[in-house]
């Protein structure tokens, strides 16, 4: 399983207000995201980029933020969890409160899903043996 908390922490961004940026542009480019979605992130306070006037400015952290917002989505959880997990890093406990918190979330997201892809190959098995059926029926009305 820790292989798991990798997933989501590895990438956990450290205070990082110098070195390189990257523009609005840049991220929605390599992450395929519209500039709503990037505005909706930062709305949702998973991002803050820095401005320079009206201009967006997002740093290593922000671009390490928004991988993990995308991988907690695929993982299937919420923004709120998402946030709530991310945030953990900056608390006074860090990266060991973080891990402390995110793997038996990660761990309980794991069997649910594992439980959702048995339930989805039965249902697949079924649907698939209902296709056969009415195609045969099907022949048998036309012949």
């Amino acid at each position: 399983m820790n292989s798991v908390v990798k997933t989501m922490t590895d990438d956990a961004p450290e205070q990082d207000l110098g070195g390189r940026t990257y523009s609005m542009t840049q991220l929605c480019d390599e992450f395929e995201l519209t500039p709503r979605a990037l505005r909706f992130y930062e709305q949702r306070k998973l991002l803050n980029p820095l401005r320079r006037g009206a201009t967006r400015v997002y740093t290593h952290r922000d671009r390490a933020r928004l991988k993990l917002v995308l991988r907690g989505k695929r993982f299937g959880f919420t923004l709120t969890e998402i946030k709530e997990m991310l945030d953990l890093y900056d608390g006074p406990g860090g990266k060991e409160q973080q891990l402390d918190v995110v793997l038996p979330k990660l761990q309980f997201q794991l069997k649910e899903l594992q439980k959702e892809h048995e339930e989805l190959g039965q249902v697949l098995v079924e649907l698939e043996s209902t296709c056969q059926e009415l195609a045969a029926s099907k022949d048998r009305f036309a012949g």
